[in-house]
């Protein structure tokens, strides 16, 4: 049996995205994106899911600086969840009892509008995922909420308050699952990558973009994130369609590594 570490405890959504990915497999949690890729790095799990960006939220940073620097992790496949938040806490809790809102930070981003419309006076405070959140709360005295899943409710023996709390009916978080080895091209794939420059000069982001679009190659997303080395700096990440080993887009990478300063392929994988 396969085993797929996520950000746990059971519960949360990283556990969904896991059950999608991998039915029936061997669902190890960890309390962090960072230690799920350390499960897979040391050999506790064969594969780890991460989530990587939000509909509403973008990005999720932590997941992006393990990739560029904690990880020779590949990228195998990604899935896209809709995500419906509710609002939980000890039953018979009322909603002008309530002066304490925990959540994970990515929760409480995408529920910002409803937190501020209902709860103003509420102090919201970061747990390191939905379902601890639910601890945190059935551990106060009746002054608290959650915002995490109807499964982790159900976990906890709490009572939903709200539903459909998220900010957009549309909310969908793309995850991603890391592993050893990269996957065999499908003919509907995505390939992620990152690269810095030796020197900050003009045309030198362009000249990469410009590679791919001589190739007829879409780039499906670009983004930044600081090197961690030098303030100003930068770290470029893209997405583009096609796998690294399809002749056009092996053309591309070979045309751009002498450009940058360093290129890592964090994976080609099927495109949800």
């Amino acid at each position: 049996m396969k085993r797929l570490a996520y950000l746990g405890p059971p519960g949360t959504w990283g556990e969904l995205a896991a059950k999608r990915f991998e039915p029936g497999a061997d669902l190890l949690p960890f309390p962090s994106h960072a230690a799920v890729a350390a499960a897979v790095e040391s050999g506790m799990a064969d594969a780890g899911v991460v989530a990587i960006e939000n509909l509403i939220n973008g990005s999720v940073q932590e997941t992006l600086d393990i990739l560029i620097h904690e990880t020779t992790l590949q990228i195998q496949a990604e899935l896209l969840l809709p995500i419906e938040h509710n609002l939980v806490a000890q039953p018979g809790t009322r909603a002008d009892q309530v002066k304490v809102i925990f959540s994970h930070p990515q929760a409480l981003g995408q529920c910002r509008k409803f937190l501020e419309r209902c709860f103003p006076k509420a102090q919201a405070e970061a747990a390191l995922s939905t379902t601890e959140a639910v601890q945190l709360a059935m551990r106060r005295a009746g002054d608290a909420a959650a915002i995490a899943t109807a499964r982790a409710a159900e976990l906890e023996g709490a009572e939903i308050i709200a539903r459909g709390i998220q900010d957009s009916d549309n909310n969908v978080t793309r995850f991603l699952k890391l592993g050893r080895g990269h996957q065999p091209p499908t003919g509907r794939d995505r390939t992620s990558i990152a690269f810095t420059f030796l020197e900050d000069r003009p045309g030198a982001l362009a000249s990469v973009l410009n590679s791919f679009a001589a190739a007829g190659i879409n780039c499906t997303k670009i983004e930044s994130r600081p090197t961690k080395a030098t303030f100003g700096e930068y770290v470029f990440l893209i997405d583009f369609e096609g796998h690294q080993d399809d002749p056009p887009c092996r053309q591309v990478l070979d045309a751009i590594r002498p450009l940058c300063a360093e290129l890592k392929v964090f994976g080609s994988y099927p495109r949800a």
